[in-house]
């Protein structure tokens, strides 16, 4: 065990019989997303870094939670890989360690699967202050309580993450973004009816614009896949060198469209699919072929906005709050007295002194 790990063992061990918070962060890209909460001593994964192992044959990567995620996603690019649910950065220092705890995945989402999807193991620093070992670097290792990708998602609640394996992919052999002039609502009864289709569908983005109502569709495959979608589909087809900034921007929630907000809140809508247009203070822009729908609203519209999700069979999460000083509803959607009696379950079992992150996740836990 290096100086870096040990030191950080010691410091959450010394906090945990103190009984002292302390605030896991990395390059703090995602310092706006969960519960506003400045608690605790400041616990720098950054001390963690470089890429452990990597065998681009086997298509697995062990990195060390504190590596910059730039670093890693530069390496995979030698040899022809990614990280196919496309991580966002948000313009900041992102990290390994933080995209895994903020569970946040990009424009691919929908076709790819979530971060989640992709974690084959991990080592983590409970409340105790012992250093864990979970899954490995096969997805055949993964056996019981996949403990693994439940941090994915926990923003740190649980404990420190300090190493990760992860499947990668390698890049698509050919790609191709095609542009459509259709309102919300033939959008979405489109992309559900070529979502049953054999088409290499890659990501979506429906947005309205400047009065303009358009859906870019990205297409990822084969050669021969990707050229006969592109003829069977229609549209205009965009050059890729100018359109791979744009999708880059979508990703981090960057377009004009996310700048234009102003003083409104940021919400994000986990829907299904099918769902259909749903009555909200706006249009959305949408992505995931239907099932992330993101709305600019005042904040007098949160319940409306919750009601819109909870009755398309979703929740929706208050992602960015356009005034951090004023009074806000919960960022998440509150949990079932079930659900919440599970999530609390398990923040007593990975972290009984409650040290890591108070608050971050929901107030309460």
């Amino acid at each position: 065990m290096d100086a870096a790990l040990q030191n950080l063992i010691e410091r959450i061990r010394a906090a945990a019989a103190a009984g002292t918070p302390l605030r896991i962060r990395g390059g703090g890209s995602k310092d706006f997303y969960g519960e506003p909460s400045s608690q605790g001593e400041l616990l720098d994964t950054r001390e963690l870094q470089g890429i452990v192992a990597y065998e681009p044959s086997e298509l697995v990567v062990t990195v060390r939670a504190g590596t910059p995620l730039a670093e890693l996603e530069a390496t995979l690019a030698e040899h022809g890989q990614c990280l196919p649910f496309e991580p966002p950065h948000f313009g900041g220092e992102a990290t390994v360690g933080g995209m895994v705890a903020a569970g946040l995945s990009g424009p691919a989402r929908a076709s790819v699967g979530a971060v989640r999807d992709y974690v084959l193991g991990m080592n983590l620093v409970n409340g105790r202050g012992e250093h864990l070992v979970f899954g490995g670097q096969v997805m055949k290792n993964v056996a019981g309580y996949d403990v693994s990708r439940l941090m994915a998602g926990a923003l740190g609640t649980l404990g420190l993450i300090t190493e990760v394996s992860l499947k990668v992919l390698p890049v698509a052999p050919a790609e191709a973004t095609l542009k459509f002039e259709m309102s919300q609502d033939h959008a979405l009864r489109q992309l559900h009816a070529w979502g049953g289709q054999p088409l290499p569908l890659n990501a979506s983005c429906w947005v309205e614009d400047a009065g303009v109502a358009t859906l870019y569709l990205r297409l990822r495959g084969a050669v021969a896949a990707v050229e006969a979608a592109c003829r069977a589909l229609g549209g205009e087809r965009q050059d890729n060198a100018q359109v791979a900034p744009d999708w880059r921007l979508c990703r981090d929630q960057q377009l004009p469209w996310f700048a234009e907000r102003g003083a409104r809140d940021l919400w994000r809508l986990s829907v299904p699919q099918t769902a259909p247009v749903l009555e909200l203070p706006e249009a959305p822009l949408v992505e995931w072929h239907g099932a992330q729908r993101w709305v600019r609203a005042t904040r007098e519209n949160a319940e409306r906005i919750r009601e819109a999700a909870t009755r398309a069979g979703g929740h929706a999460v208050l992602f960015i709050a356009a005034d951090a000083d004023r009074a806000a509803p919960s960022r998440f959607q509150p949990l079932a007295p079930a659900l919440l009696s599970i999530h609390r379950e398990l923040k007593r079992e990975f972290d009984p002194a409650g040290i890591f992150n108070p608050g971050r996740l929901y107030p309460d836990l």
